[in-house]
């Protein structure tokens, strides 16, 4: 039974990252997880990704680039406000500038960068460095 599917997803990722693998099927698929695929390909920590339906829930099939060294989900998922990203850089990422905490706002999935332009919180999804 699978009890997180954004956990899930990015623990395929890191897997498929450390075995040197140039793909991998992410399954199932949702709109949180096709977020933030889309958010990794444009930060260019992930290649391009397809969705593939399957009848059933979905299938993300990713290209992989070898730019990813660790990926998680964050639990619970805190509610942070717009100033007090620091605070959780400093907590989940090696140090400034490096690597970003990824973020569900009201706006859409976003990284930790957009946020502090806009100005806005959210609900901590995931960390990538």
């Amino acid at each position: 039974m699978l009890n997180d599917p954004l956990a899930n997803a990015l623990s395929t990722i890191k897997t498929a990252e450390r075995k040197g693998r140039g793909r991998c099927i992410i399954q199932p698929s949702s709109k949180i997880i096709g977020g933030v695929l889309s958010l990794l390909r444009d930060m260019g920590y992930l290649g391009s990704y397809e969705y593939v339906d399957d009848g059933k829930a979905g299938i993300f099939q990713v290209e992989l680039l070898g730019n990813i060294n660790n990926c998680g989900v964050i639990k619970p998922r805190y509610p942070i406000k717009r100033n007090d990203l620091d605070r959780w850089e400093s907590r989940y990422l090696p140090a400034r500038d490096f690597g970003l905490l990824i973020l569900t706002t009201t706006e859409g999935v976003i990284s930790n960068y957009d946020a502090r332009k806009k100005g806005i919180g959210g609900k901590l999804l995931a960390y990538v460095y």
